[in-house]
């Protein structure tokens, strides 16, 4: 634990002193409980200092501004789960199995707004108050995993196995319907269903694939 704010910064005889790596993790996650709660205009360097439990000079000791905090919150973030879905994608290289890869993508996608809620709403926060945060996830993530999909849609067209569609307008329905429904949930604590993640996606992918009126052509299965 860190030291308490209110002990006049000496430490516990009974505390093991952070290191220097541990203090900075600990200064990150403590951000994003607060920016996510109360926004960026909302939470002063003194709370956020307070609450981690150290001086608002140590803060700077660690991040000397706002972006190098900013970023270091977008790098646990995106570290979080990069090594997961970096070894999980790699067995949809080249693949035809349609299904199975927007299934996955879907989850990914809806698993991150179910599991990871003060991501969300630090991200709502960056973007509408103007946060230099929103940029540096944009760039950093948010192009990159789009352009997944981007790229394999625009592949299986020219495979003949889809029609002859903008694959970044393509890309984008699906998705956007994933977000969609993880926002309201995550949000507004507002499922559509009862149904389980996985039967969301997987209806969500079917009205994809293969549409909703009762003559569309069946997409790959």
């Amino acid at each position: 634990m860190l030291v308490d704010a209110s002990s006049g910064g000496e430490a516990s005889p009974t505390r093991q002193r952070l290191s220097s790596a541990e203090r900075r993790a600990a200064i990150v996650r403590t951000a994003i409980d607060l920016f996510a709660k109360r926004g960026f205009r909302g939470t002063t360097t003194r709370e956020l200092a307070l609450a981690v439990g150290v001086s608002e000079p140590v803060l700077y000791q660690h991040f000397a501004t706002k972006r190098d905090l900013y970023t270091a919150i977008v790098d646990q973030m995106v570290g979080e789960r990069a090594a997961e879905g970096d070894a999980a994608l790699c067995q949809f290289h080249g693949t035809t199995d349609d299904r199975s890869f927007f299934q996955w993508f879907g989850e990914q996608v809806l698993n991150w707004y179910l599991d990871e809620t003060n991501h969300i709403r630090l991200l709502l926060y960056s973007a509408l108050e103007g946060h230099d945060l929103a940029d540096i996830w944009h760039n950093r993530c948010t192009v990159q995993f789009i352009q997944i999909m981007e790229q394999y849609v625009e592949r299986r067209i020219a495979e003949g196995a889809f029609q002859n569609q903008n694959p970044v307008i393509a890309s984008r329905a699906f998705i956007g319907m994933i977000c969609q429904y993880g926002q309201v949930s995550a949000i507004y604590q507002r499922p559509a269903s009862e149904l389980s993640r996985e039967e969301v996606v997987s209806q969500f992918v079917d009205i994809f694939l293969n549409g909703i009126r009762p003559d569309s052509t069946p997409g790959a299965r």
